[in-house]
Protein backbone atom coordinates (compact mmCIF):
# COMPACT_ATOMS: atom_id res chain seq x y z
CA UNK A 1 0.00 0.00 0.00
CA UNK A 2 1.36 3.37 -0.96
CA UNK A 3 2.13 5.68 1.98
CA UNK A 4 -0.45 8.37 2.71
CA UNK A 5 0.39 11.72 1.22
CA UNK A 6 1.08 14.59 3.57
CA UNK A 7 -0.82 17.76 2.86
CA UNK A 8 0.53 21.19 3.62
CA UNK A 9 -0.97 24.63 3.33
CA UNK A 10 0.06 26.18 0.05
CA UNK A 11 1.53 29.68 0.17
CA UNK A 12 -1.05 32.42 -0.13
CA UNK A 13 -0.90 34.29 -3.44
CA UNK A 14 0.15 37.90 -3.67
CA UNK A 15 -2.55 40.34 -4.58
CA UNK A 16 -2.51 43.33 -6.85
CA UNK A 17 -1.02 46.71 -6.06
CA UNK A 18 -4.44 48.25 -5.50
CA UNK A 19 -4.26 46.73 -2.02
CA UNK A 20 -1.01 48.37 -1.01
CA UNK A 21 -1.28 49.83 2.47
CA UNK A 22 0.92 51.84 4.79
CA UNK A 23 4.26 50.13 5.31
CA UNK A 24 4.26 48.13 2.07
CA UNK A 25 6.81 45.33 1.94
CA UNK A 26 8.73 44.31 -1.15
CA UNK A 27 8.18 40.76 -2.44
CA UNK A 28 10.25 38.13 -0.68
CA UNK A 29 10.46 36.61 2.76
CA UNK A 30 8.03 38.09 5.26
CA UNK A 31 9.93 40.36 7.70
CA UNK A 32 10.25 38.86 11.15
CA UNK A 33 8.43 41.69 12.93
CA UNK A 34 5.33 41.11 10.78
CA UNK A 35 5.63 37.33 10.94
CA UNK A 36 6.01 37.35 14.73
CA UNK A 37 3.11 39.76 15.14
CA UNK A 38 0.85 37.53 13.10
CA UNK A 39 1.90 34.45 15.02
CA UNK A 40 1.20 36.19 18.34
CA UNK A 41 -2.27 37.29 17.24
CA UNK A 42 -3.16 33.82 15.99
CA UNK A 43 -1.92 32.25 19.23
CA UNK A 44 -3.98 34.68 21.34
CA UNK A 45 -7.04 33.98 19.25
CA UNK A 46 -6.65 30.21 19.56
CA UNK A 47 -6.08 30.51 23.31
CA UNK A 48 -8.82 32.98 24.17
CA UNK A 49 -11.08 33.33 21.15
CA UNK A 50 -12.56 36.56 19.86
CA UNK A 51 -13.37 37.75 23.39
CA UNK A 52 -9.65 38.15 24.04
CA UNK A 53 -9.15 40.55 21.14
CA UNK A 54 -10.27 44.10 20.34
CA UNK A 55 -12.01 44.72 17.03
CA UNK A 56 -8.92 45.97 15.21
CA UNK A 57 -6.94 42.82 16.03
CA UNK A 58 -9.77 40.51 15.00
CA UNK A 59 -9.99 42.46 11.76
CA UNK A 60 -6.25 42.07 11.28
CA UNK A 61 -6.68 38.29 11.45
CA UNK A 62 -9.21 38.47 8.63
CA UNK A 63 -6.99 40.75 6.54
CA UNK A 64 -3.92 38.50 6.92
CA UNK A 65 -5.26 36.16 4.24
CA UNK A 66 -6.05 38.89 1.74
CA UNK A 67 -2.80 40.82 2.23
CA UNK A 68 -0.10 38.27 3.10
CA UNK A 69 3.04 40.43 2.86
CA UNK A 70 2.18 43.75 4.46
CA UNK A 71 1.43 45.24 7.83
CA UNK A 72 -2.37 45.31 7.87
CA UNK A 73 -2.84 47.14 11.17
CA UNK A 74 -3.14 50.58 9.49
CA UNK A 75 -5.81 49.26 7.14
CA UNK A 76 -7.71 47.59 9.99
CA UNK A 77 -7.80 50.87 11.91
CA UNK A 78 -8.78 52.78 8.76
CA UNK A 79 -11.74 50.47 8.18
CA UNK A 80 -12.88 50.78 11.78
CA UNK A 81 -12.55 54.57 11.65
CA UNK A 82 -14.71 54.56 8.53
CA UNK A 83 -17.44 52.13 9.60
CA UNK A 84 -17.36 52.10 13.42
CA UNK A 85 -16.94 48.50 14.53
CA UNK A 86 -16.09 44.99 13.34
CA UNK A 87 -19.68 44.06 12.49
CA UNK A 88 -20.25 47.19 10.43
CA UNK A 89 -17.04 46.59 8.49
CA UNK A 90 -18.21 43.10 7.52
CA UNK A 91 -21.69 44.26 6.53
CA UNK A 92 -20.65 47.45 4.72
CA UNK A 93 -21.64 47.62 1.03
CA UNK A 94 -18.94 46.46 -1.35
CA UNK A 95 -18.79 49.84 -3.08
CA UNK A 96 -18.14 51.64 0.19
CA UNK A 97 -15.49 49.14 1.22
CA UNK A 98 -13.73 49.50 -2.13
CA UNK A 99 -13.59 53.27 -1.65
CA UNK A 100 -11.33 52.91 1.40
CA UNK A 101 -7.64 53.39 0.47
CA UNK A 102 -5.84 50.07 0.54
CA UNK A 103 -8.94 47.95 -0.09
CA UNK A 104 -9.08 45.95 -3.31
CA UNK A 105 -11.02 42.96 -4.58
CA UNK A 106 -9.25 40.43 -2.35
CA UNK A 107 -10.02 42.36 0.84
CA UNK A 108 -13.66 42.87 -0.15
CA UNK A 109 -13.99 39.17 -0.99
CA UNK A 110 -12.45 38.08 2.32
CA UNK A 111 -14.74 40.34 4.35
CA UNK A 112 -17.82 39.16 2.46
CA UNK A 113 -16.84 35.51 2.91
CA UNK A 114 -16.65 36.04 6.69
CA UNK A 115 -20.01 37.85 6.67
CA UNK A 116 -21.65 35.07 4.67
CA UNK A 117 -20.19 32.38 6.94
CA UNK A 118 -21.50 34.16 10.05
CA UNK A 119 -24.98 34.49 8.57
CA UNK A 120 -25.08 30.89 7.37
CA UNK A 121 -24.00 29.59 10.77
CA UNK A 122 -26.62 31.67 12.56
CA UNK A 123 -29.29 30.63 10.04
CA UNK A 124 -28.50 26.94 10.46
CA UNK A 125 -29.45 27.22 14.14
CA UNK A 126 -33.02 28.26 13.37
CA UNK A 127 -34.04 26.75 10.03
CA UNK A 128 -36.30 23.69 10.25
CA UNK A 129 -36.63 24.08 14.00
CA UNK A 130 -39.56 25.13 16.21
CA UNK A 131 -39.31 28.89 16.53
CA UNK A 132 -40.71 29.21 20.03
CA UNK A 133 -38.11 26.85 21.49
CA UNK A 134 -35.23 28.54 19.68
CA UNK A 135 -36.30 32.16 20.07
CA UNK A 136 -32.91 33.36 21.33
CA UNK A 137 -31.19 31.78 18.32
CA UNK A 138 -33.75 33.41 16.03
CA UNK A 139 -32.99 36.83 17.49
CA UNK A 140 -29.26 36.19 17.16
CA UNK A 141 -29.75 35.31 13.51
CA UNK A 142 -31.82 38.42 12.82
CA UNK A 143 -29.21 40.64 14.46
CA UNK A 144 -26.37 38.93 12.57
CA UNK A 145 -28.14 39.32 9.24
CA UNK A 146 -29.68 42.77 9.64
CA UNK A 147 -28.56 44.87 12.60
CA UNK A 148 -25.62 46.55 10.87
CA UNK A 149 -27.06 47.17 7.43
CA UNK A 150 -27.04 50.75 6.19
CA UNK A 151 -30.41 50.46 4.43
CA UNK A 152 -33.70 48.91 5.45
CA UNK A 153 -34.40 45.28 4.64
CA UNK A 154 -37.72 43.47 5.07
CA UNK A 155 -37.75 39.71 5.64
CA UNK A 156 -40.55 37.24 6.22
CA UNK A 157 -40.13 34.06 8.24
CA UNK A 158 -42.63 31.39 7.17
CA UNK A 159 -43.72 28.73 9.69
CA UNK A 160 -45.62 25.47 9.31
CA UNK A 161 -48.45 24.20 11.53
CA UNK A 162 -45.96 23.19 14.23
CA UNK A 163 -44.29 26.62 14.15
CA UNK A 164 -41.21 25.15 12.49
CA UNK A 165 -39.34 27.68 10.35
CA UNK A 166 -39.63 26.41 6.77
CA UNK A 167 -38.56 29.49 4.80
CA UNK A 168 -36.74 32.75 5.43
CA UNK A 169 -36.95 35.17 2.54
CA UNK A 170 -36.03 38.75 1.85
CA UNK A 171 -39.05 40.53 0.45
CA UNK A 172 -37.63 43.98 -0.21
CA UNK A 173 -34.78 46.43 0.28
CA UNK A 174 -35.14 50.15 0.63
CA UNK A 175 -33.41 53.32 1.72
CA UNK A 176 -32.03 54.36 5.09
CA UNK A 177 -35.54 54.95 6.45
CA UNK A 178 -38.03 53.23 4.15
CA UNK A 179 -38.62 49.88 2.51
CA UNK A 180 -41.58 49.14 0.21
CA UNK A 181 -43.71 46.20 1.38
CA UNK A 182 -46.72 44.70 -0.42
CA UNK A 183 -49.05 42.69 1.85
CA UNK A 184 -50.51 40.80 -1.12
CA UNK A 185 -47.06 39.48 -2.09
CA UNK A 186 -46.32 38.41 1.49
CA UNK A 187 -49.53 36.37 1.71
CA UNK A 188 -49.16 35.00 -1.82
CA UNK A 189 -45.73 33.64 -0.96
CA UNK A 190 -47.05 32.16 2.29
CA UNK A 191 -49.58 30.15 0.30
CA UNK A 192 -46.88 29.02 -2.14
CA UNK A 193 -44.71 27.55 0.64
CA UNK A 194 -47.76 26.20 2.52
CA UNK A 195 -47.07 28.34 5.60
CA UNK A 196 -49.53 28.52 8.46
CA UNK A 197 -47.92 31.45 10.27
CA UNK A 198 -45.60 34.40 9.70
CA UNK A 199 -43.03 36.47 11.53
CA UNK A 200 -42.12 39.78 9.93
CA UNK A 201 -38.64 41.20 10.46
CA UNK A 202 -37.08 44.45 9.35
CA UNK A 203 -34.20 46.62 10.51
CA UNK A 204 -33.83 50.27 11.39
CA UNK A 205 -30.40 51.51 10.24
CA UNK A 206 -30.73 54.41 12.68
CA UNK A 207 -30.27 51.86 15.47
CA UNK A 208 -33.55 52.77 17.19
CA UNK A 209 -36.14 49.96 16.81
CA UNK A 210 -39.11 52.15 17.76
CA UNK A 211 -41.82 51.52 15.13
CA UNK A 212 -43.01 54.32 12.89
CA UNK A 213 -46.67 54.93 12.11
CA UNK A 214 -46.00 53.41 8.71
CA UNK A 215 -44.54 50.28 10.34
CA UNK A 216 -47.66 49.91 12.48
CA UNK A 217 -50.05 50.47 9.57
CA UNK A 218 -48.19 48.05 7.29
CA UNK A 219 -48.21 45.36 9.99
CA UNK A 220 -51.97 45.73 10.43
CA UNK A 221 -52.48 45.40 6.67
CA UNK A 222 -50.46 42.19 6.49
CA UNK A 223 -52.22 40.80 9.57
CA UNK A 224 -55.65 41.44 8.02
CA UNK A 225 -54.64 39.99 4.63
CA UNK A 226 -53.14 36.90 6.28
CA UNK A 227 -56.19 36.25 8.48
CA UNK A 228 -58.44 36.14 5.42
CA UNK A 229 -56.38 33.17 4.21
CA UNK A 230 -56.22 31.50 7.62
CA UNK A 231 -52.61 32.48 8.25
CA UNK A 232 -51.48 33.77 11.64
CA UNK A 233 -49.10 36.69 12.09
CA UNK A 234 -47.12 35.76 15.21
CA UNK A 235 -44.94 38.84 15.49
CA UNK A 236 -43.14 41.68 13.79
CA UNK A 237 -39.57 42.24 14.94
CA UNK A 238 -37.74 45.49 14.35
CA UNK A 239 -33.99 45.04 14.62
CA UNK A 240 -31.91 47.93 15.91
CA UNK A 241 -28.16 48.08 16.35
CA UNK A 242 -28.07 46.64 19.86
CA UNK A 243 -31.66 45.65 20.65
CA UNK A 244 -34.87 44.58 18.99
CA UNK A 245 -38.55 45.43 19.44
CA UNK A 246 -41.33 42.86 19.34
CA UNK A 247 -44.76 44.07 18.24
CA UNK A 248 -46.31 41.21 20.23
CA UNK A 249 -44.46 42.08 23.45
CA UNK A 250 -45.16 45.81 23.08
CA UNK A 251 -48.88 45.31 22.50
CA UNK A 252 -49.03 46.30 18.83
CA UNK A 253 -50.39 42.83 17.95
Amino acid sequence: MAPARAFHESPLPLFSADEAVDGAIAPGRLPSYIRDHRQRLRARFMAGGAAAMPDYELLELVLFRAIPRQDVKPLARRLLDQFGDFNRVLSAPETRLAAVPGVGEAVVAELKIIEAAAQRLARSRVMNRPVLSSWASLLDYCHTAMAHRETEQFRVLYLDRKNVLIADEEQARGTVDHVPVYPREVVKRALEVNASALILVHNHPSGDPTPSEQDIAMTAQIKDAAEVMGIVLHDHLIIGKSRELSFRSEGYL
